[in-house]
């Protein structure tokens, strides 16, 4: 079985984290894959400490095992989700979108597990000297908010440039994806697409739908002139967005233009003028599976590939 040093450190039976995608990925969700043997993550996303309280009561009443946090750094309640994830022990936090510099300190007196998510080898050895104790290199093929780098490009590279567990995201969804960033010097590997269409994610059944549709092409970067650009399945919001960046509309437009459409396509359902946010490995995935089945055909098929190319132990002798 392909165990990793961030199988060890997190204390979790299989090296892959489920994303933590706003508005989506619940205490439901990230219970259902810990309890599958991987990290499961809530999503603090910009809810209030509350909020976020409440999911942990939740996923500590399903679930035994090691879960994670993603802290959303430029959300306003950053700092109070900071303090109330050392009040509540949470075993690991991933943060994302901004610096989590200034909360590592009391984070890591409280001896938790910090994992930031990085576009780029400066970054990656920004946080590793911060004291971070694992990268997430996530590629431009994710789904969400992205950077440029493509995870074949970034993954060896942060993986040479750090002495740190390194975890690959962005554009993997079944056994062939895994094997292949183990190749390139991935311990982990972190999905959120195929989470989607987890039998126990409550995003709105016309997003998964439009999931299971998309093709190899279904999915365009949108808002770059914001410098926010983020990875989503064409629709008709998709169009607005294009006219406005055509005719030069000022970022403020762009960003009232994009308010509230997560929550719109996510819960209420809104596939046409909400942000279907999606990776572009969407043409690859059209089922929908329980998680555990999900992470265990998908390491079957890794670890059957791997060791047809003698990467792990065994043999087909």
């Amino acid at each position: 079985m392909i165990y990793t040093d961030i199988c060890k450190m997190l204390n979790i039976k299989y090296p892959i984290f489920q994303g933590g995608m706003a508005q989506i990925s619940d205490a439901n969700l990230a219970a259902a894959v810990s309890e599958a043997g991987g990290l499961g993550v809530i999503a603090s996303g910009n809810n209030p400490p509350d909020f976020i309280k409440s999911e942990i009561d939740k996923i500590r009443e399903l679930t035994n095992k090691p879960f994670g946090v993603n802290v959303m750094l430029l959300s306003p309640f950053a700092k109070e989700v900071s303090e109330l994830l050392v009040e509540e022990k949470v075993p690991v936090i991933i943060t994302g979108a901004g610096n989590p510099g200034k909360y590592m300190k009391i984070w890591k007196e409280a001896n938790i597990k910090v994992i930031p998510v990085v576009p780029s080898v400066a970054f990656a050895k920004h946080f590793e000297k911060s004291g971070a104790d694992a990268i997430i290199c996530e590629g431009t093929e994710a789904g969400g908010h992205v950077g440029e780098l493509t995870t074949m490009c970034i993954t060896p590279q942060v993986v040479d440039a750090v002495n740190i567990p390194v975890i690959a995201a962005g554009g993997i969804g079944d056994g062939r994806g895994i094997a292949a960033v183990f190749c390139l010097g991935a311990q982990g590997v972190q999905l959120g697409t195929r989470f989607l269409l987890a039998k126990e994610c409550s995003v709105h059944q016309n997003y998964k739908d439009r999931v299971i549709k998309a093709n190899d092409t279904a999915t365009v970067v949108s808002g770059r002139k914001t410098g926010h650009p983020v990875r989503v399945l064409k629709n008709r919001l998709v169009n607005q967005f294009r006219v406005l960046e055509k005719n030069n509309a000022p970022v403020e437009e762009m960003e009232e233009l994009g308010r509230g459409r997560l929550y719109k396509a996510a819960v209420e359902g809104d596939v046409d003028y909400g942000s279907v946010m999606s990776g572009q490995i969407a043409g690859l995935i059209n089922k929908e599976q329980s998680c555990k089945e999900m992470i265990t055909e998908m390491f079957e098929e890794a670890e059957n590939i791997m060791k047809r190319l003698s990467l792990i132990g065994g043999s087909d002798e």
